[in-house]
C-alpha cells in the first residue's frame, strides 16, 4: 500500500474529530440562546418547557463528547495532541453542564429571572458560546488565525465581564433584597452562571494552546 493510499485511509478519522467538536460548539450556540430566551421567560411553566430543550440538547452533547473520547481511543491519528482533545472535550463539555445547571436552579428555586443581573448573564454565556463556536470551527484548517485570536479575546474579554457583572450583582442584592432566602437563591444563580464565563474562558485557553502549537 502506498504513502497515498495509507494518508487516505487515516485522513477521514483524523477529521472525525473536528467534525464532533463543530458539533458540540453548535449545539453550545444553540443552548446560549435558550438560555438567554429562560431568563427573559415570566411564566414558570413555559420556562420550564425551555429548560426541558436545554436539558435535551446537554443530552445531545453528552453523547457527542462521548464519541470524542471513543474515538480518542481507537484512533491512532489525531489532528492535534491526544491530551489537548482530551482537555477541549472536557472543557466543551462543562460549558454545556453549567448552562443547564444554570437554567435548572431558576425554575428549582422559583425565582423571578427579571432581574437585571440574571439576564444580563444570560447575554454574555451567548455571546461566550458564538465566540467558542468561531474558534472551535476555525481549528479545522488554523488559516485564519486572525479570527481565532479574535474570537479567543473576545471570550476572556466576556469573562472579565462576567466577573464585574456578578459583583455588581451581589452587592445590588444585598443592598435592596430584604428576603434573605431570595439573596441565597439569587447569589447563587449568579455564582454557577458567572462559571459557565469561566469555563468559556478555560476552552479558550485549550484553543490558545492548540494553535500555539500547531500554527
Amino acid at each position: 500500500m502506498g504513502v497515498n493510499a495509507i494518508l487516505k485511509f487515516f485522513l477521514p478519522k483524523d477529521r472525525v474529530f473536528y467534525q464532533l467538536f463543530e458539533n458540540v460548539a453548535e449545539e453550545l450556540v444553540k443552548m446560549g440562546d435558550k438560555l438567554r430566551e429562560v431568563v427573559r421567560e415570566p411564566d414558570f411553566d413555559k420556562r420550564g418547557r425551555l429548560i426541558k430543550e436545554i436539558e435535551d440538547m446537554e443530552h445531545v452533547n453528552d453523547d457527542f463528547t462521548h464519541q470524542i473520547f471513543t474515538e480518542l481511543g481507537k484512533n491512532f491519528i489525531t489532528p492535534f495532541d491526544r491530551e489537548d482533545i482530551h482537555y477541549l472535550a472536557s472543557s466543551l463539555d462543562d460549558i454545556a453542564d453549567y448552562i443547564y445547571a444554570s437554567a435548572k436552579k431558576i425554575n428549582f428555586y422559583r425565582v423571578n429571572p427579571d432581574d437585571i443581573g440574571i439576564q444580563k448573564m444570560g447575554d454574555l454565556i451567548a455571546l461566550g458560546c458564538v465566540q467558542v463556536h468561531k474558534a472551535v470551527t476555525e481549528l479545522r484548517n488554523m488559516k485564519n488565525m486572525r479570527q481565532i485570536t479574535d474570537a479567543l479575546v473576545a471570550i476572556n474579554s466576556i469573562e472579565n465581564q462576567g466577573d464585574d457583572i456578578f459583583d455588581m450583582s451581589i452587592e445590588r442584592l444585598f443592598a435592596t433584597e430584604p428576603d434573605a432566602k431570595e439573596v441565597i437563591k439569587k447569589r447563587e444563580i449568579y455564582q454557577v452562571m458567572e462559571i459557565v464565563t469561566d469555563k468559556c474562558e478555560d476552552a479558550a485557553n485549550v484553543i490558545e494552546s492548540i494553535i500555539v502549537k500547531y500554527s
